[in-house]
């Protein structure tokens, strides 16, 4: 019987915009001679390996992370990067998020690697509330770790079987809450299959396909 949900923001809740990190992965490409691809598998290992590191007193925050590591990957490949450019304006909802949220029954957590200032509006500019807002900068730590999601039982007030954490990231949602013994719920946004040795308690491919075990628990 869950008493609460974990929710994930970024790729589970609105559209995670990654069309900038495309751009800027192709551009150092364009001036390295590299293969795209190559950029890309680079740039990602640099930022996982930055936000393990990026904990407690040594924490930094994604935008940091972001420049950093997209500035180590141009020097990698012997060229040249500018600061991220992000995109201008609010990701829009899944057209399964505003349902879910009206009709879960439960409280609910956001759990976001995002930086709050960047968070915040995009919560504000749709409307979406929650009982509770654990961000990156709060826990000063990024998932998998289990600072963000001990921070928000703390703030539910809840155990690790209370809740149930929903998230589209196998490394960061569900490995991180399975460590803790935290039931989860993949989002199969783009219909892939979750990798060896990752489970989930449960898969859908909305956000309201899991409206039903939420009212069982209710």
């Amino acid at each position: 019987m869950y008493r609460a949900v974990l929710l994930d923001v970024y790729g589970t809740l609105v559209h995670d915009d990654e069309t900038w990190a495309t751009e800027a992965a192709a551009g150092i490409a364009a001036r390295s001679g590299a293969d795209p691809d190559d950029v890309a598998r680079y740039w990602s290992a640099r930022i996982w390996a930055m936000a393990g590191s990026a904990h407690g007193p040594d924490f930094r925050r994604l935008d940091d992370l972001d420049a950093a590591s997209l500035a180590e990957t141009a020097a990698h490949f012997g060229t040249h990067a500018g600061p991220p450019r992000y995109p201008a304006g609010l990701p829009a909802p899944y057209p399964d998020s505003l349902p879910f949220l009206a009709a879960a029954g439960l409280p609910v957590c956001l759990v976001s690697d995002a930086d709050r200032d960047r968070l915040e509006p995009v919560l504000h500019g749709h409307g979406i509330t929650a009982a509770a807002v654990v961000t990156s900068e709060d826990a000063r730590a990024y998932k998998p770790r289990p600072e963000p999601f001990r921070m928000a039982l703390r703030l539910l007030g809840l155990a690790a079987g209370d809740v149930l954490h929903i998230g589209d990231s196998p490394a960061a949602d569900l490995a991180g809450a399975n460590n803790l013994g935290i039931d989860t719920a993949f989002v199969r946004r783009d219909a892939r299959p979750l990798p060896p040795g990752v489970t989930a308690t449960y898969t859908v491919d909305t956000l309201t396909g899991l409206l039903p075990v939420l009212g069982d628990a209710r």
